[in-house]
């Protein structure tokens, strides 16, 4: 499990150029860059290297589309568990389900709340009965996403 970064790191107008210009593309080029926030390309990457270090910006990665590779369907399950303390045995096991892409420790209801991306509603039955099988787990909630109409990340 992350924790929280206990101190910030202070972004000038040059350090949120840059990073919104990677949020938009993680593969634009340091030279398309240089030209649009006016510093040269050296310092464009040591800015980059600045902020990785400083864990600002964790990775750079391309997202599938997974519609476009036959999941369909995304919902999200509120797992109720027995007892808290079973909370890192079941995220272990929830490691093993590959169609589990996020798993948060939540107040309220829910000890988990999952976002779970499936084929279809049988595949997403599959994985339900999966998961109310994992030790500690005594009920699951689930609610099936119609259209996501935000997606992005935070602007600062």
């Amino acid at each position: 499990m992350k924790n929280a970064v206990s101190t910030q790191y202070h972004l000038d107008n040059i350090d949120k150029q840059i990073i919104y210009m990677l949020m938009d593309n993680a593969k634009t080029s340091l030279a398309h860059i240089s030209k649009n926030v006016g510093i040269s390309t050296t310092a464009v990457h040591q800015r980059i290297k600045k902020l990785e270090q400083a864990g600002v910006i964790e990775n750079s990665i391309s997202f599938l589309n997974p519609r476009k590779i036959g999941f369909n369907v995304v919902s999200y399950i509120g797992v109720f568990l027995e007892q808290p303390s079973h909370y890192h045995d079941a995220v272990k096991a929830l490691q093993d389900v590959n169609e589990v892409v996020e798993a948060h420790y939540t107040t309220g209801n829910y000890t988990i709340f999952l976002k779970v991306l499936c084929r279809d509603n049988d595949h997403l039955m599959q994985i339900l009965n999966k998961l109310q099988k994992l030790k500690g787990v005594t009920r699951t909630e689930t609610f099936i996403s119609l259209e996501q109409s935000i997606n992005r990340q935070l602007r600062v």
